[in-house]
Order: C-alpha cells, then structure tokens, then sequence
C-alpha cells in the first residue's frame, strides 16, 4: 500500500512536468529549445539552477559524507561562492557578447577549429558521464524502494525514467527547463527542510533544539588546517571550490545555457550571485540531515551499512522513520534527479546540434539527437553500474577532474594570454593532458604516499595550459623562419 502511495504522488509530479511542457512548450522551434527566447525572469533561473547543482547524489552522499569528513565539505562550498562571483565577472560578459547558443564559439574565435571542437567533445563526454550517473542514483533507489517489490527489472525503471524526462523536455527545451526547474528546485528544496524537521522530531528536538545538537556534536568540524597531506585540507579543498565551480559551472554549456536565457547581463549577473550564495545554506542544511541521521542511528541501535551513500536510503526507506519521510526522501530524489538531468539533456542536444553537426537550425535534426541523448543516458548507466566502486560525490569530481580539467587549461590560456596556439596540436594536448595526471596520481600513490585529491583539476589544466604555451612559441618561431 506504501508503494502505491508514493507511486501515486511521483506520477502526480510527472503530472505536472508535462502540464507545464504543454503550455510553455507549445510550438517552441530551436530558438526556444536552445534559448528559451531570452525571456526568462533572473530570479527564476536562479532558483532553478540550484536544483540543476543540486541531484540525487547530493541527496544521498553530502549527508552520507558527515560520517568520515564532518562538516569540512563546507570548505569546497565556501569555495564555489568565489568561483561563481568569477564567473560573473569574467566568463559572463563574454559569452553575452558572443551570442551564441553554444559557449564553445568561443574557443573556435580565439584558437580555431579544432579547439572548438575538442572543447565541445569534452564537455560532451563529462556530462553525458556525470549527468548519467545522476540519473543512476534516482533509478537506483526507485527501484529498491518500489519496483524490485514488484519484480520490475532494473533496466525498465532506468528507460522509464530516461523516457520520462525526455518527453517533458523534447518539444520546448530550455523554455520548458528553465520553469520546470522552478519547481522541481522548490520540491527538492522542500523535502529536504521537511526531512530535517522529522529527523528532529525523532530525537525530540525543535529547530532551536537542532542547532544546539549539531553545533555540539562531534561531526561538527568545519576547518581542517594541521594535516597537508590529506585530502580535507582547508587550501585544498577550497581552492579546489573554486576551480570547480568555474568548470562545472563557468564552462558548462548547460548552465550558461540557463544563464544566458536572461536578456541582460546585469540581470545574468544578479543571478549568479544569488545562485552562488543559496549553495552555501542549502549545503549546510544537507550537512545538517546527515548530522541527525547519525545522531538517531546511535540513540537506537542502528546497525548503519558500510558505504556512507547507503545511510540515508536505509534510514528513509526501511522502516526506520515514519511514512512522511520516505515519500519526501522520494520527492526529493526524483526532483534533484530529473532538474540536473533535464537540464544536461538539453545541453548536449545544443552542443552536438550546434558544435558537432553545425545544424542549429534544423528542427528536424535536433529532434533525433535529442532522442540519441536520451539512449547514452541508458547506456552509461548500464556501464556505471557494472564498474562503480567509489562514492558517488567522488565520483563525479574525479571524473570533473580528468575531463574538465583540459577546458579549465583552455580558456585560462585563452583569457589570460594574448598567444595563439597551433590549433592542429590543441586535442593532442587535451587528450594527453588527462593521461599525464592519471600517470602522476598513480606513482605518487605508489612511491610517495601522496593521494591527489579534486586538485588533480587543477593540475590537469596547468598541463594543458603548459602545453598550449609551448605550441605558441614553436608556432612564433616556425613563423619567423
């Protein structure tokens, strides 16, 4: 009866999603799918993109994370607010004179062709990986909750679920997304505040009573400044909040994608500082659930599973609390799931439309890449799930950081310095610039006991950077003899 109660309601969501597909999606053409007819409200897309930031991983791993690292992941938030004020001085101005729907232009004006286009195979390899895995999270839970019961198979609720988010989307894009998100961003925001409240009540706290239990809690760890070489240090994951953001962020096509649906780029601007500045107390909050959960966990006696991304589900799902925390720990998940994964569907159909096919305008095409977007998502979930063995925060980063890190080194190169690189050795270096980090992280584990953290980004892109340098001054010389 359970199952039938929480199906019921996700159904009534999805209800919902394709009511607003229909009225803001009617007759949309590309320029709505890959614009949204620069009309959307600033205040609306910021809302929106929190829930895009903020997926199913997020629900089930920061408040998993407090486990092993307390509240030290604040050190990588504090970090994004910075990257996002970055982004609004520098990369925006930009991408709003370029007028483009794909940000990569940019790369083709400053470097060429090649660079153009090994920018967007970059990014379409890293989200279709990030946001397939997102999307894992959500299929994975559904169907240990409510389908397995039911002797659904696995793969039916993954196609389910990519085919759901597909036919909301497919017809108006972006104009769809950007109010869909609205939405879905008010109900994952709503579930989780919800949810803290009846952890809260379970260990006979009120909001004031909260506070105190988690500010005297041992979890409550926000800085870690005596060890360099671990991982948690306060420089290196701040420092590395900053880089991130920039990337997955400032160089992603779907949310610039978002950010420029703003006509004015003062009104973008003003988006991205408030968009910045929500992450800081919606982190914590999920900092704060995942603080409670143990706290219950220890007051009765739960025998909590091994990997931290399976603490929340259990505790939400089995029994453990009441009904009202399994339908908004549901709620919250599909939400957080279909506003990143919506959002990344879109992008990729933009780039590949735009970028790889050069076909912004024919509808036509769009519509068939979109729908080949949808079946990578199904592909690479099946792979994910075969191969994965690491926390899915970790995940995502680490793939960020192989992946995005040849971008990062790209713009850089390109904003900082007046060089122009030989473009015909632009993707040698970006494909080489990953394998020399995975060659670096490899013996320095193996011979110095180092462990590269989310810096590896960061080294990534100085490699692509170095590389990118080099070729300048070859092509200078060259072009004097």
């Amino acid at each position: 009866m359970n199952g039938v109660i929480i199906l019921v309601i996700l159904l009534g969501y999805f209800g919902l999603l394709m009511l607003i597909s229909a009225l803001v999606g009617k007759q949309q053409g590309n320029e709505g799918f890959f614009t949204a007819n620069k009309k959307s409200p600033w205040y609306v897309v910021s809302i929106g993109m929190i829930g895009t930031s903020i997926s199913g991983i997020t629900f089930v791993s920061v408040p998993g994370m407090v486990r092993d690292n307390g509240f030290l992941y604040m050190q990588t938030v504090f970090g994004f607010f910075f990257g996002y004020i970055l982004i609004a001085k520098v990369l925006l101005p930009i991408y709003y004179r370029l007028d483009a729907p794909s940000i990569y232009v940019y790369l083709k004006d400053r470097f060429g062709k090649r660079a153009y286009k090994t920018g967007a195979w970059f990014f379409l390899i890293s989200k279709g990986i990030g946001a397939s895995i997102r999307v894992y999270v959500a299929a994975l839970i559904l169907h240990e909750v409510l389908f397995k019961g039911w002797n659904v198979p696995f793969a039916v609720t993954v196609v389910t679920l990519i085919l759901m988010i597909w036919l909301y989307t497919y017809r108006g894009g972006l104009k769809t997304i950007i109010w869909a998100d609205l939405l879905q961003s008010l109900c994952m925001l709503g579930a989780l505040v919800l949810i803290v409240f009846q952890l809260g009540k379970a260990i006979d706290q009120d909001a004031v009573g909260i506070l105190k239990t988690i500010s005297s809690s041992k979890y409550f760890h926000l800085v870690e400044w005596s060890d360099w070489n671990s991982k948690q240090h306060f420089l290196k994951q701040f420092i590395s909040g900053i880089f991130i953001a920039l990337v997955m962020t400032g160089l992603d096509q779907g949310m610039i994608q978002k950010n420029r649906s703003i006509k004015k780029l003062n009104e973008a601007q003003r988006n991205m500082y408030w968009y910045g500045f929500a992450f800081i107390p919606v982190n914590f909050i999920f900092l704060t659930l995942g603080t409670l959960m143990y706290i219950f966990a220890a007051q009765k006696g739960i025998v909590l599973p091994q990997s931290s991304d399976e603490v929340l589900p259990m505790l939400a799902t089995q029994g453990y609390l009441n009904m009202t925390v399994t339908i908004l720990f549901m709620l919250g998940i599909v939400s957080a799931a279909f506003s990143s994964a919506d959002t990344s569907m879109t992008a990729m159909t933009t780039s590949f439309c735009v970028d790889i096919l050069e076909k912004e305008a024919d509808e036509k095409t769009r519509k068939r890449v979109h729908l080949m977007m949808a079946g990578i998502f199904v592909l690479i979930i099946f792979i994910f799930r075969a191969v994965n063995s690491t926390s899915l925060i970790d995940a995502i980063y680490i793939m960020v950081s192989y992946t995005y890190g040849p971008l990062l080194g790209l713009y850089t190169f390109g904003l900082f310095t007046k060089k122009r690189a030989n473009d015909h050795f632009i993707p040698i270096i970006a494909l080489s610039s990953p394998i020399v980090c995975y060659l670096l992280q490899f013996f320095s584990n193996k011979f110095f006991g180092y462990h590269f953290g989310y810096e590896l980004l960061m080294l990534n892109g100085l490699f692509t950077f170095t590389g990118l340098w080099v070729t300048s001054l070859k092509k200078q010389i060259y072009g004097n003899l």
